[in-house]
This record gives structure tokens, sequence and C-alpha cells, in this order.
């Protein structure tokens, strides 16, 4: 699977990956920035899929605002979800193919 084109608009480089089912979340960051975007990737392009995608400063509550996430159907890629991160470290993941099976890594990317 790989990043798709324009996923979080220019000067984005992908920094980490992770398999959230039927397809993938890429986290990147633009060190011109500071914000890290966060798209979930479909495993089956064009197939409508249950799509999640998350991300926000890291935290330990388990609560996550509308602003930190994007789900819902999608043929191609949820998000993008932006943060401005600099100095701070990230929460990051989301779901494909199956909404009570999210998957995130916490307290990453730290800068």
């Amino acid at each position: 699977m790989t990043f798709p084109a324009g996923g979080c608009g220019s000067g984005y480089s992908v920094v980490g990956s992770k398999d959230v089912g039927d397809g993938t979340a890429f986290i990147t960051y633009s060190s011109a920035t500071g914000y890290n975007c966060v798209v979930t990737v479909n495993d089956h392009p064009g197939t409508s899929t249950y799509l999640d995608a998350r991300l926000r400063i890291h935290r330990t509550d388990a609560v996550w605002k509308a602003s930190e996430m994007d789900a819902g159907t999608y043929s191609s890629y949820a998000g993008p979800v932006y943060v401005y991160a600099a100095h701070s470290c990230i929460d990051y993941g989301g779901s494909a193919g199956n909404s009570s099976y999210i998957q995130i890594d916490y307290a990453v990317h730290c800068g």
C-alpha cells in the first residue's frame, strides 16, 4: 500500500504507517509548518469500505474529539486529519473494514 499523492498536500513526508485491518494509516509530517497529518488508505481502492483516520496530541484519555478524526465509508482514503505537533508526541491510527477494530499508536513521533 502506498501513500496517496496529494493526501495531505505538498510538503508532507511519510514518517510512519500502521496496519489497521483492510487498510493502512499513514502518518506524515511537514517540517516547514510543524503539522502532522494522517490518512487511512483502503487496501481495495474503488471499493466502498468503512475507513477511520485519527490523530491528536498525545494524552491518556480514550475519548477522541470530532476534529481529531475522520470516519465513514470511502472508496480510497479517510482524512486528512491535521494537528500542530512541533515539540509534542502524537497518537495516531484508525480502522479499515471494521468500525469496532480501532488501532492506535500512542505517544509516538515525538519531536
